[in-house]
């Protein structure tokens, strides 16, 4: 079977739970094709040196540099509604040069096609409103729902049961019919790095920018004069490995998952921004009860994800 996988380009996050998934392909014998841009793009031709890559723009996303996000994403609404039309012609054109039996679209509205069994990967059918708009909640549910149904099937990388990690992202509102829990997708799935205890604060970034860049620069002036060993994971893969120091923090542009996994196992404590592909991995590696979340401000999907697994932490 010869398989498109096409993580979105919002953050590193749709890119590093789709690890597992080529994973599985590939030693079931399938073709993959790994189709995306940015930092996604070279962090997957890192993982996957051997894969044939495709580059599709994504969204043209960014965030503002303040507190809130409601004036940025209206500002974007235009640029994803023409990306998904522009995404959506491409796989057509795709098709009629080019047979493939299947697409994966993590998140990736418009990837689908009549002609070959269409997968939409997601953990977020309900999107969360600011407090200001929270009445559009069920609007925005159900124009999401009916993207979904355009699809063959919906995956949502979570289990259905009380130890889910998304909460009301999946589970608040009724399932479409072709939709299913398949549980939570890490890239450090049954990994058994050893831990390696150099450094007492741990922080692996990713996001959009410029808040990536605002969270790196607020992390190196919290810890550089704090006299414990602190190391920042830029989250920036496309860039050469680079490494400099601030003080008592060490800054790399990006790491191996091996040497990655065992710094995070052997850290005192972790700070990471509270994505639901950074909550995956972290439980995934035993890290959660060790990890102080600090939500992009204003992005609401991270602010209840912050608030739901520091409720679960006290109870």
């Amino acid at each position: 079977m010869k398989v498109l996988v096409c993580p979105l380009n919002w953050g590193l996050g749709h890119a590093t739970r789709c690890v597992p998934l080529v994973r599985r392909l590939l030693a079931d014998g399938h073709e993959v094709v790994l189709v995306s841009d940015g930092f996604p793009l070279e962090f997957l031709r890192q993982q996957f040196p051997g894969l044939r890559f495709i580059e599709l723009p994504s969204y043209s996303i960014r965030y503002s540099a303040g507190k809130t996000q409601v004036l940025a994403m209206l500002w974007n609404l235009p640029g994803v509604i023409s990306g998904i039309y522009k995404e959506h012609k491409w796989l057509k054109n795709l098709l009629q040069r080019e047979h493939f039996d299947q697409v994966i679209s993590d998140n990736r509205f418009g990837l689908w096609n009549r002609k070959i069994k269409s997968i939409y990967m997601t953990h977020q059918l309900m999107i969360k409103m600011p407090f200001t708009l929270k009445w559009l909640e069920p609007l925005a549910w159900l124009l999401h729902r009916l993207l979904i149904l355009q699809y063959d099937e919906c995956w949502i990388p979570d289990v259905a049961g009380p130890e889910n990690l998304s909460g009301d992202l999946s589970h608040k509102y009724p399932l479409a019919r072709n939709s299913r829990f398949i549980g939570p997708l890490s890239r450090f799935e049954n990994n058994e790095a050893v831990p390696e205890t150099n450094y007492h604060n741990v922080s692996v970034l990713s996001g959009v920018e410029p808040q990536r860049s605002i969270f790196e620069h607020e992390l190196t002036q919290r810890f550089q004069h704090s006299h414990q060993k602190t190391l920042i994971v830029c989250g920036q893969p496309a860039v050469a490995l680079r490494t400099y120091h601030v003080g008592d923090v060490t800054l790399v542009s990006h790491l191996p998952d091996d040497e990655l996994a065992s710094i995070l196992k052997g850290a005192i404590k972790i700070i990471s921004r509270s994505g639901y592909s950074s909550i995956m991995d972290l439980k995934a590696l035993g890290c959660l009860g060790k990890t102080e979340f600090i939500p992009i401000p204003g992005q609401t999907e991270q602010e209840y994800l912050f608030e739901l697994h520091r409720n679960r932490s006290v109870e």
